[in-house]
């Protein structure tokens, strides 16, 4: 496990981002936030000079469970409580959801849950929508909602960026967040219109035809070789292109093989489940980070294999 997750569950089955500890079931935010260690609170303290003054304008966000100093923020800073920011969650999507995963990064700096929603159909697939909620705690980021859909027959995500609807929703730390947390509320029925956006541009990428020449175009422009390139990196760019075509050509995208919508999986693929080439200690965590908020290569895959035709 990547050492900037701090503590985290998951429900039942290991999920597909690969990190967290089994529990036997979270039927709710409060319970998914006790398995995942999130039952505490962030309090305010002032910030001292090393001569023992107060630094005016400034607050510490201080852990109560350990005192552990989260982030220094300024005064107009409001804390969203870990109850606060997900208690909300289970009147908005309550029913027919699943906490999945809760957890913290950073030694308690951000949190997150992810719930997973009713199953969809998504160019004749079985896509579970899912739904994480990110909070920070050290001033770096507001409280952050994003759609995360998951192709079932092999567990890639499907974060495609659309014109058309929107994938994230964010809050800043400030006077009205909670008013503006009761506003969310309505932008996250909005997940429905992304996936039903999301079926219809599949459906266009399902029927874009793409050529053999015009994967050996993508490819050079995903992962490019220049004169200046060193061997290294030529090498690199070989492999990449190479894991590339092996998830092109993988059973579960044979039939929407020489389309976009083909290409798009393959990279999907490639960015979910292939092994990076520096296996970093902190790899897994911050490659869980670009498939929620989205990554380079899938971005690019898409606009590649879909220019000309509109999101």
């Amino acid at each position: 496990m990547s050492a900037k997750v701090e503590t985290m569950m998951y429900v039942r089955e290991k999920p597909w981002h690969g990190l967290g500890t089994m529990v036997t079931e979270a039927t709710n935010s409060a319970d998914a936030l006790r398995f995942a260690g999130l039952d505490w609170s962030v309090r305010q303290e002032p910030v001292f000079n090393a001569r023992g003054g107060i630094v005016s304008g400034y607050k510490a966000n201080v852990r109560d469970t350990d005192g552990s100093v989260l982030g220094i923020v300024g005064d107009r800073y409001k804390v969203v409580q870990n109850s606060d920011a997900f208690n909300f969650t289970d009147d908005l999507i309550g029913g027919d959801v699943r906490y999945e995963t809760a957890g913290s990064l950073k030694e308690g700096r951000q949190i997150w849950l992810l719930a997973k929603l009713p199953q969809s159909k998504v160019a004749g697939d079985d896509v579970e929508p899912y739904l994480c909620f990110t909070n920070s705690h050290d001033g770096c980021g507001g409280l952050k909602v994003c759609m995360t859909p998951i192709r079932v027959v092999c567990n890639n995500t499907l974060n495609l960026a659309l014109k058309s609807a929107k994938r994230i929703w964010s809050m800043r730390h400030t006077e009205n967040i909670l008013e503006r947390l009761d506003e969310a509320r309505d932008c996250l029925f909005r997940a429905d219109e992304y996936m039903t956006k999301l079926a219809v541009y599949a459906d266009k990428a399902a029927n874009t035809r793409i050529y053999d020449a015009d994967i050996k175009e993508i490819l050079e422009e995903l992962f490019p070789i220049s004169e200046k390139s060193t061997e290294r990196e030529k090498a690199t760019a070989e492999k990449c292109r190479n894991e590339f075509m092996i998830c092109y050509y993988a059973p579960d995208i044979k039939r929407f093989r020489g389309t976009a919508w083909g290409v798009i999986n393959a990279a999907s693929d490639l960015v979910t489940h292939s092994m990076p080439h520096k296996n970093t200690k902190n790899y897994a965590s911050n490659n869980w980070g670009r498939i929620m908020e989205g990554h380079a290569v899938m971005d690019k895959a898409v606009q590649l294999s879909m220019a000309g035709v509109p999101a």
